[in-house]
């Protein structure tokens, strides 16, 4: 992911919540997922360009049904 930053691209979760613990994928172990041991592994990039039309990015950690939860990137 360094490389795309690097590259110019912006991380456009990052660009609004730079908290950790923000997780996108979790094991199928027994309770990772209730105690968020996972990984991000599940992002949107947009060039440094596009960052002005940036709105909303967001991880919908609370929708189960997999081992990923789904991502979400708003732009106006």
């Amino acid at each position: 992911m360094s490389k795309f930053i690097k590259a110019g691209y912006v991380d456009t979760f990052r660009y609004f919540d730079k908290r950790p613990g923000n997780y996108t994928w979790w094991s199928y172990r027994p309770h990772v997922r209730e105690k968020n041991i996972g990984w991000r592994i599940d992002y949107f990039f947009v060039t440094n360009e596009m960052q002005s039309t940036l709105k909303s990015s967001s991880i919908q950690s609370h929708i189960m049904g997999s081992d990923h939860c789904p991502i979400e990137l708003i732009l106006f």
